[in-house]
């Protein structure tokens, strides 16, 4: 393409090493859409006669074709998808293919090309996210009134319901889904027109096109436009929070599978066995799922590093800017395969998960809370019930089993009233503030969930709808 300046041919080295067919032929169909917009906007503006614009597309449509049939075999001394798409124009229809590529420079029309993949494939990992959502929504609403342990420092901390845990989940995603939005938006813009970086002396119609590929708006400096790749952070960092998410999720789930725990089953068809040790049951799936985190947030580190150090505008060090991102998509669409369903037959055995509170010292802060609403400062509270567990501990008591005279030997406030509160499902059911753990508010948690998300479905679909044909 640019063998009017060089007097000599690339080396096969560098072609092996510049080459990008490897990762971008995936977009040829975006490419395709793209030049389609771009020489209906050159006709429309009038530096394409209609019958060569016509020409162009009908030949452009065809070559889509070939590449779904896979009679099109793109070459790699040709560098990249758009050469080899622009080539094959050229092969087709001779000096009026030639006349694409007028106002256009690789740099918007590979940011372009990436905008039209990006959008359809963040549509699909929304399907994914929400699905995902919904799943732990369905299991908050199953677990509603069973009691399980809560944990800080993975330390017995109080009584919750196994549904406020799969909605705490659950919120964690329905922010990704926040993010995942954003991410779109910032994707959502048409770059074509901006040109090599200084958009261009013909009189293109940078509206028209992005119209034709149904973007919100135009990106509004063409240096900028053709140097940042900010959109694609903004997706990888969705990703790596979304995969931290994840990684956590599994790691609870993990630990709750234990021998030592025991509380959670986890389906057959998604662990996997020992060569050598017969009794195992591995929860080989979601310890991958853990480990994927660390894929997914090294290609946000990887683009950060990149991006550091290059100067305004376009740089070649850019080429290799969507590796990482995507590697990220690939890895997001192998999570929604296999997390979903998994999480669907997750079971919870409460009678072991209640065998964890036969000391009772769960129920601590329920007596300090007690005795707070008999007058006792809660810094006074506290140290009496520290008292309390202390003395439980040394005479092997439960304190959910202690007789009235034993409280009041121990902490003289107390009254009768406070035995009947001492159960964990007590316990529990009384975390009524707005957010807590009582069935009653995780099924508040999953009303209001269940709107949020039915709104931002409204919002991807109305994205979606904008989509041109081909994608």
């Amino acid at each position: 393409m640019w063998k009017g300046r060089f007097s000599q041919d690339m080396d096969a080295a560098v072609l092996g090493f510049t080459q990008s067919l490897d990762l971008d032929w995936r977009m040829a169909q975006a490419d395709i859409r793209g030049s389609i917009a771009h020489v209906r906007m050159l006709a429309h503006t009038g530096l394409l006669a209609g019958d060569e614009a016509e020409t162009i597309e009908k030949n452009l449509r065809e070559i889509a074709q070939e590449i779904k049939d896979g009679t099109f075999k793109p070459k790699v001394e040709l560098e990249d998808v758009h050469m080899n798409i622009e080539s094959r124009l050229i092969e087709k229809c001779g000096a009026t293919g030639a006349r694409l590529h007028m106002g256009r420079s690789r740099n918007d029309q590979v940011n372009t090309t990436v905008r039209l993949y990006l959008r359809k494939e963040l549509l699909g990992i929304w399907e994914g996210l929400e699905t995902l959502i919904n799943v732990l929504l369905v299991k908050a609403e199953e677990h509603a009134d069973v009691v399980v342990p809560g944990y800080t420092h993975l330390q017995q901390a109080q009584p919750v319901s196994m549904g406020h845990f799969w909605a705490a989940h659950a919120q964690a995603f329905m922010r990704d889904a926040r993010r995942l939005l954003a991410a779109y938006d910032a994707v959502d813009e048409s770059p074509l027109g901006c040109g090599a970086l200084a958009g261009s002396t013909l009189p293109l119609d940078r509206e028209f096109t992005m119209r034709d590929m149904g973007f919100s708006r135009m990106t509004e400096n063409s240096m900028d436009t053709v140097a940042h790749r900010d959109h694609f952070l903004d997706i990888l960092y969705f990703a790596a929070v979304f995969g931290d998410h994840v990684s956590r999720l599994s790691e609870d789930l993990i630990i709750y599978f234990t021998t030592e725990f025991g509380w959670v089953r986890l389906p057959d068809s998604f662990c996997t066995g020992s060569s050598i040790m017969p009794q195992k049951k591995n929860p080989d799936v979601l310890e991958l799922l853990r480990g994927k985190t660390g894929q997914i947030t090294g290609a946000l580190v990887d683009l950060l590093t990149m991006m550091k150090g290059i100067p305004l505008t376009y740089n070649r060090d850019l080429q290799d800017d969507k590796r990482g991102l995507f590697r990220t998509l690939e890895c997001l669409g192998l999570i929604f395969s296999v997390l979903p369903p998994l999480l669907a037959h997750v079971e919870i055995d409460e009678e072991k998960a209640n065998r964890g509170f036969a000391d009772g010292l769960i129920l601590a802060t329920d007596v300090a809370e007690y005795l707070v609403l008999r007058g006792v400062p809660f810094r006074s509270a506290h140290e009496k019930v520290g008292h309390a567990v202390r003395w439980c501990i040394e005479h092997d008591r439960p304190m959910d089993k202690l007789t009235l005279a034993e409280w009041q030997a121990v902490i003289p406030e107390v009254g009768e009233d406070l035995l009947p509160l001492l159960t964990p499902r007590r316990s529990m059911e009384r975390r009524n503030t707005y957010g807590g753990a009582s069935p009653e508010q995780v099924r508040g948690q999953i009303a209001r969930a269940k709107e949020k998300l039915a709104a931002y479905g409204r919002e991807m679909n109305a994205y979606k709808d904008r989509l041109p044909d081909m994608l």
